[in-house]
């Protein structure tokens, strides 16, 4: 995709975080920004700032995990605009401890935002993307979908986290090849970060309703912790992270990292697995977090 001015993108999760910095690069680009959000605060409050900035802006609020309301993001997407030709499938929630006690609230709220989101805004939008390649010879489409380095590894006590990215890598990965396969004019990229001052690890404040929190266990105090420490002092910023981003976008690369040197555990991962040998260490290069994090799991 090489022309943004004017071309319309919509993008989930957009009032924080890596979204908010997408919209920001889409006005700085001209484009028409679609900013959904679950928090409506934060949504008006990004929509006023991009306003400001002399970008056309539709807010919408928007819970991901019900195809409903990505429908109906959709439908008011094309009523205002008539197109869409760039979508970020980003929104995103956390959620950590050991893995059998995180209780089925835990796991319909995260794998109902990080990936039922991902995959309605896949089925919802690249059809409607299909359409409108249908009508304009000269369209050009791409879908991001946000996934994590923790789609590409298992680290302890985000075991629910990690099975969300898992499924958003293999998504896209095969998004990726059937594009290719019908000969879309539409790319497709992956967006997998590492820890970045995004916000994440503090998605519980948009905890809904109906996925209610059961009592905190010590894993969960502990993972919690060493997640706020990880994420808030994060060295790569959410804006670097956008631009990146965008820039794969123009060169058609599919695989984004934040922190490519990270790749190194992928590298580790990729060979127990093909040499048939368990699981190594993750904690190898770094024991004393493995102390420090069972040390808060006894204490807590």
């Amino acid at each position: 995709m090489q022309v943004f001015k004017d071309r319309v993108a919509v993008i989930t999760g957009g009032a924080s975080g890596f979204g908010r910095e997408f919209a920001l690069i889409g006005a700085s680009r001209g484009m028409k920004l679609v900013v959904a959000d679950v928090q409506q605060d934060a949504l008006d409050k990004v929509k006023a700032e991009l306003e400001a900035l002399g970008a056309d802006v539709l807010a919408v609020r928007c819970d991901v995990r019900h195809a409903e309301q990505v429908q109906a993001l959709a439908d008011a997407t094309m009523q205002k605009y008539g197109a869409v030709h760039l979508v970020f499938n980003n929104a995103g929630v956390g959620s950590g401890g050991l893995i059998w006690e995180n209780t089925q609230a835990d796991w319909e709220w995260v794998l109902g935002v990080n990936l039922w989101g991902v995959i309605h805004g896949v089925r919802i939008f690249t059809n409607l993307m299909l359409e409108c390649a249908k009508q304009d010879p000269t369209y050009e489409g791409h879908i991001v979908n946000t996934a994590s380095m923790a789609g590409l590894l298992s680290a302890p006590t985000m075991g629910v986290y990690n099975v969300s990215k898992h499924a958003v890598v293999a998504l896209t990965e095969t998004l990726y090849q059937d594009l290719q396969l019908a000969q879309a004019p539409i790319g497709a990229s992956l967006l997998c970060p590492y820890f970045v001052p995004t916000g994440i690890s503090q998605s519980h404040r948009n905890r809904p309703e109906d996925a209610p929190s059961g009592k905190v266990t010590a894993s969960q105090k502990a993972a919690q912790i060493m997640s706020d420490k990880a994420v808030t002092s994060g060295k790569v910023s959410a804006q670097e992270v956008a631009e990146n981003t965008f820039k794969a976008i123009g060169d058609g690369q599919f695989y984004v990292f934040s922190h490519p040197e990270a790749l190194g555990n992928v590298k580790q991962r990729m060979e127990e697995i093909t040499g048939q040998s368990n699981p190594g260490d993750p904690y190898k290069a770094a024991p004393h977090i493995r102390d420090l994090l069972r040390a808060k799991m006894n204490a807590a």
